[in-house]
């Protein structure tokens, strides 16, 4: 066995994850992950853990983030990276190093032929992460294809010169694919790619590990009270990178017509621009740019805020998982009406919080002012909230969810069984 593939993949352990006999071998393909943020990122280390806390062998391969000052570089072009290699708990993760960046596409010399040693080795399981060009291209250019799933994110909404560019490839990979999963019931309604493959969707929402929203450890509920003390009541939360689909200058048009502070975790290169128009609406000095926070932190700002405002605008945004944390914590949401998304099927309008118009600050402002004012309405969202993330949302049922399509790809069966059966059969 090569000494380098060796070193990546362990030896198998008495574990209770199996197929028959032999333990399951699962290697994600994700862009970046943790401690990169976005919800792809969250997402693809969820899985893994708690995959391989069901006793399956659980491989991550990524683009390195980092560069060598110790500095995110996501943003940077040409800024390179190392490749390297180490354990998240039970999970072993590759970051590969990347040469440069163009649109969102990582260039990976060593990518092609780690997946090769991959297929070598005996993997029984490749999980694509999408969009992904990376990792798609290795993948087109491997002759013996491994069973794969991919998981569908979202559509390419903005950079769409890459997303012509890597089409054929895409159409390989996607051929060759045995399942792919959408992470709503929505999403295939309005995604003309996965409509090609309609034979082969089915439906896998994201989940978490919800333990520190159910139970928030001593220091979220300190940060929590220091919020309620320095900030004050209402406040108004967003979480997540300052980029151009999350809406953030609607959420300043509306703080305008709404009492309170907001309060926004995340950094972006949208920052400098957002800081502008503050000045420009005089509401510099209601607004609390944290940028990047710990887990506790962002678990006490869901315990402190009124609600948590989502007011993204395009289909980049197909799940929305800082919603979750949210609905976990008993924290309503204010989220928008993103047409073939499953945004608005994650928290549901006037049952775990309130969904408006995409573009619409007016009605941003009305949906926050109607918290503050309608008697029992939050608290009857929170409760509904709670109850919603507990049943479909947390990563234990994910992990379940998830094996048992891998069992049905390595077992040769087409898996059409759907877990969500009427909701499949209303975008069939």
């Amino acid at each position: 066995m090569d000494q380098r593939l060796s070193r990546i993949l362990p030896a198998e352990e008495q574990l209770a994850g199996r197929i028959g006999e032999k333990r399951l071998h699962i290697c994600h393909l994700g862009k970046f992950y943790a401690p990169a943020l976005g919800g792809m990122e969250t997402h693809v280390r969820t899985l893994a853990q708690a995959q391989a806390k069901s006793g399956a062998q659980v491989h991550v391969v990524c683009v390195n983030h980092v560069g060598q000052s110790g500095r995110d570089v996501t943003w940077r072009r040409f800024r390179t990276t190392r490749s390297a290699e180490e354990w998240d708990g039970p999970v072993r993760v590759t970051r590969l190093g990347r040469w440069a960046s163009f649109a969102r596409f990582e260039v990976c010399p060593k990518m092609l032929g780690l997946v090769k040693r991959l297929i070598a080795f005996g993997t029984d399981v490749f999980h694509l992460h999408v969009p992904n060009p990376t990792m798609l291209l290795a993948l087109a250019f491997v002759r013996r294809p491994p069973p794969l799933v991919i998981t569908y994110h979202s559509d390419v909404v903005r950079h769409r010169v890459l997303a012509r560019a890597v089409r054929p490839f895409e159409h390989v990979v996607f051929t060759r694919a045995r399942e792919i999963l959408s992470n709503s019931p929505n999403y295939q309604a309005g995604s003309s790619l996965l409509q090609q493959y309609a034979d082969k969707v089915q439906v896998l929402p994201m989940g978490l590990d919800l333990e520190p929203y159910y139970h928030p450890s001593s220091a979220a509920l300190d940060h929590a009270r220091r919020l309620r003390t320095e900030l004050g009541c209402p406040l108004w939360l967003m979480v997540g990178r300052l980029v151009y689909y999350k809406g953030i200058h609607d959420a300043l048009h509306a703080l305008k017509r709404v009492p309170g502070k907001l309060l926004l975790i995340g950094t972006g290169p949208l920052e400098a621009a957002l800081r502008r128009l503050a000045r420009e609406l005089l509401i510099e000095d209601r607004i609390v740019w944290r940028g990047q926070a710990s887990a506790d932190e962002v678990a006490g700002a869901y315990q402190a805020a009124t609600a948590l405002w989502f007011p993204s605008n395009a289909r980049s945004e197909g799940f929305g998982l800082v919603q979750v944390e949210a609905m976990a914590s008993g924290c309503p949401v204010i989220n928008t009406a993103i047409p073939a998304s499953g945004v608005s099927w994650v928290s549901r309008h006037d049952e775990t919080g309130l969904t408006i118009p995409m573009n619409d600050w007016a009605a941003l402002a009305e949906a926050a002012n109607r918290l503050l004012t309608e008697p029992g309405l939050r608290e009857r969202l929170a409760a509904a909230a709670l109850k919603r993330a507990r049943q479909e949302f947390d990563d234990r049922i994910m992990a379940e969810r998830s094996l048992a399509i891998y069992r049905n790809v390595l077992a040769g069966s087409a898996g059409r069984s759907s877990h969500f059966p009427q909701e499949r059969r209303a975008i069939a």
